[in-house]
């Protein structure tokens, strides 16, 4: 029965993938994204439901659009597939319970930050604010009252602190240091994880940064380097490693 989970979950990351590439796309353009209909970006042909099989269309139609034979990107079949594979691990780790429902969550996120930031260098605020509201009433639900007000003091601590990082950035090198985006996820961040957690996304966020960005740096003259992905790999990192507070404590020897 667990094996027919794993693959339901699957199914269900990967058609959430390519409602995600869809939302990720469009949303940061200002287009709807939830009444018109799929097309081809290229030809504009108008997408029947068998051409938006998640992966499977991709494969069957050799990599391109079945109407003008133009090349569909890459990462569209990598993000059904990461996604899938990604909701499947949700199950496979958290089971069915609240936590699950925040897995879940934390990977749509990550998803949609990456095709939003890596594209657009936006993290949009309406996928901030649904995320925060779901988080929220999740907590609520399976913590109660006074266990979500705790959350949100949290979050508004982790926003406060990514909010001066920004500020003595700007201060420092005189010009953006960070996205309005990636100061406001943090507030998603403190709804889930504890405070110390919190702040440990920011570290180890930067350390999995800093290879690529000096990459970056060197081959990129306008120096753009979209920090909300891995802010939000770092908080998925520690929320599917199940590590508390005093874990972390005890690792410092504290």
């Amino acid at each position: 029965m667990n094996t027919l989970y794993i693959i339901f979950f699957f199914i269900l990351g990967s058609v959430c993938g390519s409602f995600f590439a869809v939302i990720g796309e469009r949303l940061p353009k200002k287009e709807n994204f939830t009444t018109s209909h799929s097309h081809c970006n290229s030809c504009k042909k108008r997408l029947k439901f068998y051409d938006m099989i998640p992966i499977l269309s991709y494969l069957l139609n050799l990599g391109r659009c079945r109407y003008c034979q133009e090349k569909i990107p890459i990462m569209l079949p990598l993000l059904e597939l990461i996604t899938g594979l990604l909701f499947s691990v949700c199950y496979y780790s958290f089971g069915f319970s609240y936590n699950l429902l925040i897995a879940l969550g934390v990977v749509s996120i990550l998803m949609i930050v990456l095709v939003t930031d890596l594209t657009y260098y936006i993290i949009p605020d309406e996928v901030i604010v649904f995320f925060i509201f779901y988080f929220m009433i999740i907590q609520f639900l399976n913590k109660g009252f006074n266990a979500t007000c705790t959350h949100i003091v949290t979050g508004l601590f982790l926003f406060s602190l990514m909010y001066f990082i920004m500020w003595l950035g700007e201060k420092m090198f005189k010009k953006e240091s960070l996205g309005g985006g990636d100061v406001k996820i943090l507030f998603v961040f403190g709804l889930v994880l504890e405070p110390l957690l919190g702040v440990l996304t920011i570290f180890i966020g930067s350390l999995i940064a800093l290879p690529i960005a000096i990459i970056i740096l060197l081959t990129n003259k306008e120096h753009m380097i979209p920090f909300g992905p891995f802010l939000i790999i770092a908080f998925a990192i520690l929320f599917f490693s199940k590590i508390t507070t005093l874990d972390f404590l005890h690792f410092l020897g504290l």
